[in-house]
């Protein structure tokens, strides 16, 4: 019997370890590493050339996919009002089939100003685990995670209710911490390599 209890409380004991393992590698604040990615024009960009900003936004976005181009104007527009407050914007575009040209032509035509990268085999998409454009995550000048999610709650920007993004922005800005940093991005799924 004290054989069984110990063998019960070994097994207990390895899982709850794994289980608190689990928890713990499932936290949303985490750290980032640095990267390089080229741009349209095949300039080169490494996240630590944005350390001095007081946060780094970084959106998965798409030339081919509806929801993320009815968040072409917002986007422009968040990046237009933070930009002189020291927070970067960084498009990133991980989708196998949108060439280079494409992306160009896109920027182009949606008057999108912000640094948008192009990710070959979607390697950075599947560091940050990114799933959908568009999809957000703010970046502390640490790299680390201060938010992740969606835009805002609508498609329709007529019928937003919850500015996400534009909120974290303010509490960083405010030296606050964010209140809901994590919410549920929607949007097109990211067209991976593999």
């Amino acid at each position: 019997m004290k054989l069984i209890n110990k063998l019960f409380l070994i097994l207990l004991t390895v899982s709850l370890f794994k289980l608190s393992t689990l928890i713990a590698s499932d936290e949303s604040v985490r750290k980032v590493e640095n990267f390089k990615l080229k741009d349209y024009n095949g300039k080169e960009y490494q996240l630590i050339d944005f350390k001095n900003s007081k946060a780094i936004v970084i959106i998965f976005i798409a030339t081919q996919c509806p929801i993320s181009n009815a968040y072409n104007s917002r986007m422009e527009k968040l990046y237009q009002e933070y930009k002189d407050k020291g927070i970067s914007f960084i498009g990133i575009n991980s989708n196998k089939q949108e060439s280079i040209e494409e992306i160009k032509a896109h920027a182009k035509n949606n008057n999108l100003n912000f640094i948008i990268l192009k990710d070959y085999n979607n390697i950075i998409a599947d560091k940050f685990k990114a799933s959908v454009t568009p999809e957000v995550f703010v970046l502390s000048p640490e790299f680390e995670v201060l938010y992740h999610g969606r835009i805002d709650d609508s498609r329709k920007e007529e019928e937003v209710k919850s500015q996400d993004l534009r909120n974290a922005l303010n509490e960083i800005l405010e030296g606050k911490k964010v209140t809901k940093a994590e919410t549920k991005a929607f949007g097109c799924t990211i067209k991976r390599v593999n």
